[in-house]
């Protein structure tokens, strides 16, 4: 993983890192503040979603909780204008799913956070994404959050999935609610299904992102306290 480091305040580590994932690199901003026992990977396969008011919610909840965050957007901008075209790159689980895979094994070799319990966090495909690759990697991922995701894009491998998985849903997003229900059937793992009063696509209705904000960080906050972190 080559950083480059973008502050020297030695109680938090923030970095902006490149991750070789193929004939790519991955761009990830990390943030471990000092003391962490975990970090969670915020996956996402559009540039307005990695930086929209639901990350910033949940990620500043996590790091005041002594919890790391890495935000990291599983396109290219390339992949990314074409995705304005068609719906094409974001819809490929499997290729977004490898990159988080590379992501995540970065993480488990890089010195600063190789000791620490990693999650996920994905909206919209990226939750089907972060699925599969939790299901690759079951012995490193200890939760996972869908954030109005479409997690049953993970097809089989929901089975596959070890980690205790939560899946947020607004009240009246009628067009994903099949399918977490469908998904919710699938996975084997510990799980929840959770619908947000008065929510709608992505939590925008007036106070719903604050309670499906509050959730995730309390799921993401419980399963990775559950394992004492070793030096």
């Amino acid at each position: 993983m080559l950083a480059k480091k973008i502050t020297n305040d030695p109680d938090d580590c923030k970095d902006v890192v490149k991750v070789p994932s193929g004939e790519i690199l991955l761009t990830a901003e990390i943030s471990i503040p000092r003391f962490a026992d975990g970090i969670v990977v915020f996956c996402h396969g559009n540039r307005n979603r990695r930086h929209g008011s639901a990350n910033r919610e949940v990620a500043e909840g996590l790091t005041e909780n002594g919890i790391g965050v890495a935000v990291c957007n599983l396109l290219t901008p390339a992949e990314e204008r074409l995705d304005e075209q068609v719906a094409g790159p974001r819809f490929d689980i499997r290729r977004l799913a490898g990159r988080l895979v590379d992501v995540t094994d970065s993480l488990l070799r890089d010195e600063r956070t190789r000791h620490l319990e990693i999650a996920y966090f994905g909206a919209s495909t990226a939750a089907a994404a972060a699925l599969v690759a939790a299901a690759a990697r079951p012995l490193a991922v200890r939760a996972v959050v869908s954030f109005g995701g479409l997690p049953q894009l993970a097809g089989p491998a929901l089975q596959g999935v070890e980690a205790p998985t939560l899946l947020l849903v607004g009240e009246h997003d009628w067009q994903i609610m099949d399918g977490n229900q469908e998904a919710l059937a699938k996975l084997r793992a510990p799980k929840s299904l959770h619908v947000v009063p008065d929510g709608t696509h992505l939590f925008a209705a007036p106070g719903a992102l604050a309670e499906a904000s509050r959730l995730a960080r309390e799921w993401l906050r419980h399963y990775l306290s559950l394992v004492p972190v070793t030096a």
